[in-house]
């Protein structure tokens, strides 16, 4: 397996090995294909699974272990402690909370999809596509959407090439996917396939724009796809009224 494109370290820089091998891993624990309490691949098979040396992966699992994501346990191997950035953002399960975390999607995301506009690659613009085409495959098979739906949002940060972006999404991690049958919040009108179907036409609005370099329309289109979800959640609010259950 290739190492995948995930754009510029800070400064314009070559990211080393180690970064893009601990970028990888943190974007794996977020999506749940390694979850907490896992157990990650050995050593010798990320060598295998990063085309890189056993130093490397050295390097990126003493990384994740400082930031408490993975734990190294003589003799049994390394385990995920949580998911990458969780410590950082806690959010409780309401249906306000899913209105403020979308607030927040919308101070960060709205300007990563321009500053994606601008700056993307013909590799970063590809990688943003398949992550589209991978939502249209779930759908159509009737498979949760959840993880290509983040997976899209995330390679339009890193089209970016500013990692913070990637890192702040991450700590929200698949809890800001409302279509996401693990979201802590999902509402029956978001996980329906007419709705879903509707967030498709909304992504291919943003992509469009990031593929043609247009970023005020990339902008406006984030923009309006993230104030559609977030009016759903205030609309089941206002519909649950006082004597609702205290969760909504």
């Amino acid at each position: 397996m290739s190492m995948p494109d995930i754009g510029a370290a800070p400064g314009g820089r070559k990211p080393k090995l180690a970064e893009l091998v601990v970028q990888t891993l943190r974007k794996r624990i977020v999506t749940g294909e390694y979850d907490t309490g896992s157990k990650l691949p050995t050593e010798s098979q990320m060598t295998k699974i990063f085309g890189v040396s056993r130093t490397v992966v050295r390097e990126a699992i003493a990384a994740l272990a400082a930031d408490g994501i993975v734990e190294a346990r003589q003799g049994a191997g390394v385990f995920v402690l949580a998911r990458a950035g969780m410590r950082a953002i806690d959010s409780g399960n309401r249906i306000s909370d899913a209105i403020n975390v979308l607030e927040v999607r919308m101070g960060i995301e709205i300007e990563s999809a321009g500053l994606a506009a601008q700056r993307r690659t013909n590799s970063q613009d590809a990688a943003i596509h398949e992550a589209f085409h991978e939502f249209d495959r779930l759908l159509e098979r009737d498979e949760p959407t959840g993880r290509a739906d983040f997976n899209l949002h995330h390679a339009i940060a890193a089209a970016t090439s500013n990692p913070f972006y990637v890192e702040v999404l991450e700590a929200l991690g698949t809890r800001a996917i409302p279509c996401d049958v693990q979201a802590p919040w999902p509402i029956e009108t978001v996980l329906s396939r007419e709705y879903q179907r509707a967030v498709q036409a909304e992504h291919w609005t943003i992509i469009s724009a990031i593929s043609e370099q247009d970023i005020e329309t990339a902008r406006a289109a984030m923009r309006r796809h993230l104030v559609r979800s977030q009016e759903l959640y205030r609309q089941r609010l206002r519909d649950s009224g006082p004597a609702s259950d205290p969760r909504k």
